[in-house]
């Protein structure tokens, strides 16, 4: 009788094992422990949401993949090896679009390659192709200031994917938008990213925002934040929102979620 052979899982791309991180105040001598035995692997090419109260260390666990921060406690990987300090690897898009007032679209978008010292001619097929995927083209030698708040966030997008980053890492970069905006920038992020294929993972605290972005989606419970729930998001691609609000399924997990956190509050 034949050996069955067993294929092995791919190892994850990110890694976060019994992660803890605590914040010390030296002026009052206080701790915040923001992160306590949080855990959460995702895969190459997956698209995870982090989702959970304001406070809870959704913020914290980015810093800590971006290499803004260390951990107190736990193992933080990226592709098998420990996160030391930030790198090109890792494309980040915060809530603010955070863009370079003095450059142009065109100068934002390709700022790093630049600072890096990369030909022109590598960079620029990639920009370009990020103008058109982001819906800038035309605005190319527009300033900031002279953007909407959308636009602005689809250059921090672009800046942020130029450099091929194998994991996008997206601080609420939608909050501070109105609905139509956010939905459209939503769409947006969803087809930009199945032309990439890239690693996302997504901070947000809007429960049907996540359902409609994410793969998976990891609850993480109140400070100290810890990952509460996790629930693989069983909608295929591509996916309409429309038709999403209709689905009974979507309902249903959503109310699981409200459900989770009010219980979360209570216990708090």
């Amino acid at each position: 009788m034949g050996r069955t052979r067993l294929t092995p899982m791919p190892a994850p791309l990110i890694e976060l094992n019994a992660v803890g991180k605590r914040f010390d105040d030296r002026r009052s001598g206080r701790a915040t422990q923001a992160l306590d035995d949080f855990s959460l692997a995702v895969a190459e090419g997956e698209f995870v949401c982090l989702l959970g109260p304001s406070g809870c260390g959704k913020s914290t666990v980015l810093d800590l993949l971006a290499g803004f921060e260390r951990p107190s406690a736990g193992h933080v990987a990226i592709g098998g090896a420990p996160v030391g300090r930030p790198g090109p690897d890792r494309g980040i898009v915060f809530q603010d679009a955070l863009l370079f007032p003095w450059l142009s679209v065109q100068g934002n978008i390709t700022f790093a390659p630049r600072l890096a010292g990369i030909p022109a001619r590598d960079y620029r097929p990639r920009a370009r192709q990020l103008i058109e995927v982001m819906g800038l083209a035309g605005f190319e030698r527009h300033a900031p200031y002279e953007l909407s708040g959308g636009m602005r966030q689809r250059v921090a997008i672009a800046r942020a994917w130029i450099s091929q980053p194998r994991l996008l890492l997206m601080d609420e970069p939608f909050g501070a938008l109105d609905a139509q905006t956010r939905l459209d920038m939503q769409e947006l992020l969803l087809s930009a990213r199945d032309r990439t294929g890239s690693t996302v993972l997504f901070v947000t605290h809007d429960i049907e925002e996540s359902l409609f972005l994410a793969d998976r989606i990891a609850v993480m419970s109140r400070r100290p934040g810890r990952v509460a729930l996790e629930i693989s998001v069983p909608f295929p691609r591509p996916r309409n929102y429309e038709a999403l609000l209709a689905e009974p399924e979507f309902g249903r997990i959503k109310q699981a979620i409200v459900k989770m956190l009010r219980q979360q509050r209570q216990v708090d």
